[in-house]
């Protein structure tokens, strides 16, 4: 899934460049790059493919992109994540027809940092067998590291034991119920229980699966991708349009995975996080000896605990901090931010008004 508009990484993040076209956890690709890069070893390019919509299409088609131009999915609208699964399911049905039911999915996103590639590999594949074995739904929960409000949490069963596996692989429980942002009080409460994950956001399933647990809570939305893999056939873009339309813009997990017993979880043993916005930077680069993250070589003088991004790099762009502490500081090309670490969940106000006086730095 790679359709997202990261607003919280403006100045870099643009309605046509979202943060999955940008570096940041890395300084020589973009977080798009390093997930097709990720599942090459695992899964061939003719069958992996990449969700988006017509806003990012031409931007994401720009990069040498290492899958066949046909498996690049252009949803018509945003409509979350909902949407964009029922779309690649329509897509499916369409492409492979009557065999459609029995393939296996996996969904991953384009803009999260993985820290080990080789053991996200293999929970992939504990998650694959798990679903095709129990005829299930799949998630990936990561072991939480601190008492995180920014993400939705998974619960496993008191005294859950591990269904079993391969040898050595990552374990799977059943899922118990899935939990909302917690207040922090709440999150330090989860965590203490040792019976909460952090939900990553990665799902697993057989087509026929999914469309038989979807149909049980939103029959909806099924309908719409039948009409849409019809509409698909018969080259029939405005049914297609239509069809996408009329679904409610809400996520996978309030349309589904909060509504079904029939979900595993499997462990995922490996450095993980959500690019969510700046301050996420902090835990995904490393730091110099004041605890600064700088990107572009900028200079800095008594400068504490700050991230500083230079993105045109020093030789086309001289950037300099000065006895400052705990700030986020982003230079763009036409664009500049200043805000507070613990401020940088705003910047989505500032686009707001941006968009507001029709500014064209959105």
């Amino acid at each position: 899934m790679a359709g997202g508009s990261g607003e919280r990484f403006w100045p870099l993040s643009r309605l046509k460049r979202p943060k999955q076209l940008l570096r940041l956890a890395s300084d020589r690709r973009n977080l798009l790059e390093e997930a097709l890069d990720r599942l090459l070893p695992l899964i061939p390019p003719d069958r992996l493919f990449l969700a988006t919509n017509k806003v990012l299409h031409n931007a994401v088609m720009e990069y040498r992109l290492s899958i066949p131009s046909e498996n690049v999915l252009t949803e018509p609208f945003k409509r979350n994540t909902a949407g964009c699964l029922a779309y690649v399911s329509a897509c499916c049905l369409h492409r492979f027809g009557d065999s459609a039911p029995d393939i296996t999915l996996a969904i991953t996103t384009a803009d999260h940092r993985i820290g080990d590639d080789d053991e996200f590999r293999r929970t992939i594949l504990t998650a694959l067998e798990a679903v095709e074995r129990e005829d299930c739904l799949g998630i990936v929960g990561i072991k939480p590291t601190r008492p995180e409000t920014g993400f939705g949490y998974i619960e496993i069963p008191r005294g859950a034991i591990p269904n079993h596996g391969a040898s050595g692989a990552p374990q799977v429980y059943r899922v118990e119920r899935f939990r909302e942002k917690p207040n922090r009080e709440t999150a330090e409460d989860f965590i203490a229980t040792g019976r909460f994950y952090w939900n990553s956001g990665m799902f697993f399933w057989k087509l026929g699966t999914f469309l038989f647990e979807l149909g049980r809570v939103n029959p909806e939305i099924v309908r719409s991708i039948h009409e849409m893999a019809a509409a698909l056939s018969r080259g029939d873009d405005q049914a297609l349009q239509n069809a996408f339309e009329q679904m409610d813009d809400i996520s996978i997990d309030f349309a589904l995975m909060e509504h079904t017993r029939n979900v595993v979880m499997v462990e995922g043993d490996f450095p993980w996080d959500d690019l969510g916005s700046w301050d996420s930077l902090d835990r995904s680069r490393p730091h110099d000896d004041k605890g600064n993250v700088v990107f572009g070589d900028p200079v800095l003088i008594d400068a504490e605990g700050c991230i500083v991004y230079n993105e045109a790099g020093a030789e086309k762009m001289a950037v300099a901090a000065i006895g400052v502490e705990e700030l986020v500081i982003v230079v763009a090309e036409d664009a500049v931010l200043v805000a507070p670490k613990g401020r940088v969940q705003d910047v989505r106000q500032a686009v707001s008004e941006l968009r507001k006086r029709a500014a064209k730095q959105i």
